[in-house]
């Protein structure tokens, strides 16, 4: 199984980097702080949405454990065995899955997983081996 990054993610973050000049354009055209500030916001965003479309894949589980994107690109496999707990919490307004290895709490969203993060909570309960 995987759960990758809702599409519309990626692209609403690009739509944002080049509006970002547009803006900088009507509100500050002489300013040279201004324009140098939303450049580096724009290449922020444009670099955040290259992640998504580089690696969508937020997630993998299988029957040897998981995968966890970390970082920009990379994944960490993490065995059923050094997975202390998978849980679903509610941050700010939105639920939230947690996954716990005792040394890292991996914490993946909605728009990540492209799913609701009870039903991942629930088929990732079914994928681990009764121990």
């Amino acid at each position: 199984m995987q759960w990758r990054v809702k599409p519309a993610l990626p692209v609403a973050k690009l739509i944002g980097a080049a509006a970002l000049p547009a803006l900088v354009a009507v509100f500050a055209r002489d300013d040279l702080a201004r324009w140098l500030l939303a450049g580096a916001v724009a290449t922020g965003i444009i670099v955040w949405a290259a992640r998504d479309l580089l690696h969508p894949v937020r997630l993998a589980a299988d029957d040897a454990g998981i995968t966890v994107l970390t970082g920009f690109g990379r994944r960490r496999h993490v065995p059923w065995d050094q997975i202390e707990a998978v849980r679903v919490e509610r941050a700010r307004r939105s639920d939230v899955l947690e996954i716990d290895t005792g040394e890292a709490i991996y914490v993946l969203s909605e728009p990540q997983l492209n799913a609701d993060p009870h039903e991942v909570a629930m088929t990732l309960a079914d994928l681990r081996p009764v121990s």
